[in-house]
């Protein structure tokens, strides 16, 4: 069976993953998801089984997903998400400048995974997912460089303590992973699918 006719839909505000499949010359519609992410992220903490933030970033991708398809049973519809984390510990987007600061601090000179959770749903039901990791080591930078770093980026650190497209590329010292994957979208995978069920040409 072909999808070639299909409307592609993102589930997801983020204007960065929405100019990845724009970049890569897919037509689209943009419709965010309304999901509790906190709260499915609590249920997770509660459950055995999946390593706890690839299980994060998988179920709220697949849960985007969902939702939006159960609206628009006959479109492809695309979820993701991403997941920070250092050891066991989460990193949520911060509330204010102040705490940036601290995540930022937390991080310096250490490793920690960009883990990109991508789901497809069609119809109500995901047919297809996939999880990719990053790994990511910021370098001991100065205080000096930190509030340098913060007064140029000002409030877009509300978003994500970094763009690694943008300056943000200066707080690392090593970077291994896909580029798409630490956007937030890991894409050349989702790219195979599409080829696969015929909505994009082989």
């Amino acid at each position: 069976m072909t999808h070639s006719d299909s409307e592609l839909i993102l589930a997801s505000a983020s204007a960065g993953r929405a100019a990845v499949l724009r970049d890569a010359g897919l037509a689209f519609r943009q419709l965010p998801a309304a999901v509790d992410e906190r709260a499915i992220e609590t249920e997770l903490v509660a459950e055995n089984g999946l390593t706890f933030a690839e299980g994060v970033a998988l179920r709220l991708a697949k849960e985007k997903a969902l939702a939006v398809s159960r609206e628009h049973g006959d479109a492809i519809v695309i979820g993701a998400d991403q997941v920070m984390a250092r050891g066991d510990r989460l990193f949520h987007k911060p509330a204010n400048i102040a705490a940036a600061r601290a995540q930022l601090t937390e991080l310096r000179g250490h490793e920690h995974l960009l883990i990109a959770g991508l789901a497809v749903a069609m119809r109500g039901e995901v047919v297809w997912h996939h999880l990719e990791t990053a790994a990511l080591e910021m370098r001991a930078f100065s205080d000096a460089f930190l509030d340098a770093y913060i007064a140029a980026e000002g409030e877009t650190l509300l978003g994500g303590i970094y763009r690694i497209e943008g300056r943000g590329m200066q707080l690392f010292s090593r970077v291994a992973g896909d580029h798409f994957t630490i956007i937030g979208l890991p894409l050349l995978p989702l790219l195979g699918y599409l080829r696969g069920i015929g909505w994009l040409q082989s």
